[in-house]
């Protein structure tokens, strides 16, 4: 028998009080103001999350810009960093006797540079995403080209003045007039003309000016202008090279500071480094110093590229005269030109560049050397 009559269905039971009253104690009443607070507290974090995200963006951006200003200086004046990253991807699919040109010999010594200078760039290229790789080659490339172009600002104004207190030239030297430079001007024009040729002979600067045949101007001459006394032998022409005032006026400039380029006075070595680290200590005494270029870039002795940045139009003569010694004797000559260099930009020698002659001849290596010998003598007596 059916327990329903007359089809009727059965009904689901009634909710009792008690369980209606638990469900809504689930909701606590709030007032307006509170969840609004608690909604613009969690809007305050994820801006806070954010706002730190973009203080490490920006930190890592000053980075890159900041340590691409080293690249024009000290790695490559005129070829692209895509471009020497390039030659160096070239030469992992090529094989190794296969010939290479100058060019790209150029473009690998510039990539080797700037992994030297950079020690991070190539392990952090490895990291990288795409488009963080090519950020990161653009903020680069604004340092090294900002930099660029605040040297240049900097000496337009510089190198007028030095010329004219050195030279008093008649009319000055006027920054701001670039037709009163170049060879228009006495005083310029016996700075860069090429020392096979005599200014002072009227025949000559007139063909310099005309560009007459046998008078032509290129960068297969050595200007004046870096010859030390702005004299060349034509007998010896590597004496003196590299070693005039405006030069070092110009490097210091640009590494140190233009205040430093008053302080070039003697040779660099013996007193002239007491003397020189005396007087530092003295200007900057209790003083606060800004940062230079040179300790920004962790630049500690000058190279070859840093003397041909300053020159500028004989980069690549100037790379290859250090560079490619023809032996060993010249060499020797570009060593201790560049340790001339470095003393009279640092006003200091360092341990690490002395030759293995000049430390065994040092006091603590001499003391060294007898106490072994005393010692010796009293075992051979035993």
């Amino acid at each position: 028998m059916s327990q329903t009559q007359g089809g009727s269905q059965p009904t689901a039971p009634s909710e009792s009080p008690e369980s209606a009253s638990v469900t809504t104690a689930i909701a606590v009443a709030t007032s307006d103001n509170a969840r609004q607070r608690q909604k613009i507290a969690a809007l305050e974090e994820k801006l806070q999350v954010l706002e730190a995200g973009c203080m490490v963006k920006q930190r890592e951006t000053n980075y890159f810009i900041s340590q691409g200003r080293a690249i024009r200086r000290i790695v490559t004046l005129f070829d692209s960093i895509e471009d020497l990253i390039s030659e160096n991807d070239r030469r992992y699919d090529v094989a190794e006797d296969d010939e290479v040109t100058i060019d790209q010999d150029w473009l690998q010594m510039g990539y080797t540079t700037l992994t030297n200078i950079l020690p991070w760039f190539q392990p952090k290229c490895s990291d990288m995403e795409y488009e963080e790789y090519v950020q990161m080659l653009k903020k680069l490339r604004q340092g090294a080209d900002s930099a660029h172009g605040d040297d240049t600002s900097k000496l337009k104004s510089l190198v007028p003045d030095w010329v004219n207190r050195e030279f008093k030239p008649n009319p000055p030297v006027d920054y701001e007039d670039k037709y009163s430079r170049r060879f228009v001007n006495d005083a310029c024009g016996k700075l860069l003309c090429p020392t096979e040729l005599d200014w002072d002979n009227p025949i000559i600067r007139a063909g310099i000016r005309d560009r007459a045949d046998g008078c032509i101007v290129t960068e297969m001459s050595w200007p004046t202008f870096l010859y030390e006394k702005y004299t060349a032998d034509q007998d010896n022409l590597e004496e003196g090279l590299f070693k005039s005032t405006l030069l070092i006026q110009a490097f210091k400039s640009i590494f140190t500071s233009p205040s430093s380029a008053k302080e070039i006075d003697g040779e660099g070595d013996g007193a002239n480094i007491i003397e020189n680290n005396r007087r530092t200590k003295r200007e900057f005494s209790g003083k606060k110093v800004k940062t230079h270029v040179a300790q920004i870039i962790k630049m500690h002795k000058v190279s070859p590229r840093s003397i041909a940045y300053v020159v500028c139009q004989f980069w690549h003569i100037i790379v290859d005269f250090f560079k490619k010694a023809p032996g060993r004797a010249a060499q020797r000559k570009v060593d201790r030109l560049l340790a001339w260099w470095t003393r009279k930009v640092f006003r200091s020698s360092r341990r690490a560049e002395l030759s293995d002659a000049a430390k065994s001849s040092m006091s603590v290596n001499a003391l060294a050397r007898q106490r072994a010998q005393e010692d010796d003598a009293l075992f051979d007596s035993d």
